[in-house]
């Protein structure tokens, strides 16, 4: 009996540790320091905001006399309306053009980037390597830098003041081209791509039916930056433009401010104003956040 005992006790396993092992744990201080930090950075970013945010519910003269960080009497709702209603509504043109330039451009440079990222990426072809630097080239070159030569381009075939002044120049970004061909080299398959060409599937439909869904995290984030950059954009039209009806709403608002001197209700307006303009680049990363973040979850899934 007591050798069958021994025999079973030699062959029962051994007890499951009570405290599975751990990695390494950051140390109190580390972690206090790093929330400090990040919070630090976040007043940083978000102080601005809240100052818009309070500004923009204040009355002329409680602009000027109350503290700027905190709130007076609410007159937000008044503010808007008069926005709304200044120069028989001109603000209203001005933020769709934002929105239609912004958008429409944003759309288009994402599809021409993404597949100009993927051509480089895929094909092989003489001189593919001096274009992808001119490419890089182009990232480096300042928005300025490029304002004059544009519109000398754009007058000498008499396309200034018009809404392709603003959007044609738009559609353009390097820095999209330089990104989706990162990002093509190393999500798009080449055996993939392969298997598509055995089975007769041509080039235009193997990128639309395949390639831009294994790219979509990247294109999500050329429409974002694309996005914010041609909204915020300020130069260019005011280069290019002299119609107010064509200003985006960037360059409208500039408009009211340089005129603060002459009429201070400007000063309050041109701040709801702000206040608005910044809502629709909120709402487009919101959308847009959900499909970036599952595009980079399936892609870390499959690799």
């Amino acid at each position: 009996m007591s050798l069958l005992t021994d025999t079973a006790g030699a062959h029962a396993p051994a007890p499951a540790s009570k405290t599975a092992p751990r990695g390494p744990r950051e140390s109190r201080l580390s972690v206090a320091v790093a929330t400090g930090f990040l919070a630090v950075i976040a007043v940083y970013m978000l102080l601005p905001v809240f100052w818009l945010v309070v500004s923009a519910t204040k009355s002329q003269g409680d602009l000027v006399d109350t503290f700027g960080l905190w709130f007076s009497d609410m007159h937000l709702i008044d503010n808007l309306r008069a926005l709304f209603a200044k120069q028989d509504g001109v603000f209203v043109p001005w933020l769709l053009n934002s929105l239609l330039y912004a958008g429409a451009g944003a759309a288009v440079g994402t599809l021409l980037s993404a597949m100009a990222g993927y051509a480089l990426a895929k094909y092989r072809f003489r001189g593919r390597e001096f274009l992808f630097s001119v490419v890089l080239g182009g990232v480096l070159v300042p928005a300025t830098a490029l304002a004059l030569p544009l519109f000398l381009l754009f007058a000498k075939v008499g396309a200034t003041n018009t809404f392709w002044a603003v959007f044609l120049p738009s559609i353009v970004s390097p820095f999209g081209v330089y990104l989706s061909r990162i990002f093509a080299a190393a999500s798009v398959p080449d055996e993939l791509l392969e298997a598509a060409r055995i089975d007769g599937s041509g080039e235009l439909r193997t990128f639309f039916t395949m390639a831009v869904r294994l790219m979509s995290p990247a294109m999500v984030t050329i429409f974002l930056f694309q996005f914010v950059v041609i909204w915020n954009n300020f130069l260019l039209p005011l280069v290019m433009l002299q119609d107010d009806r064509l200003y985006p709403v960037t360059l409208g608002l500039f408009t009211w401010q340089s005129q603060v001197s002459r009429d201070p209700s400007l000063q309050i307006l041109s701040l709801t104003g702000s206040l608005v303009s910044v809502v629709p680049i909120v709402i487009t990363f919101l959308v847009l956040q959900r499909y970036w973040k599952a595009g980079l979850a399936a892609g870390a899934v499959k690799s």
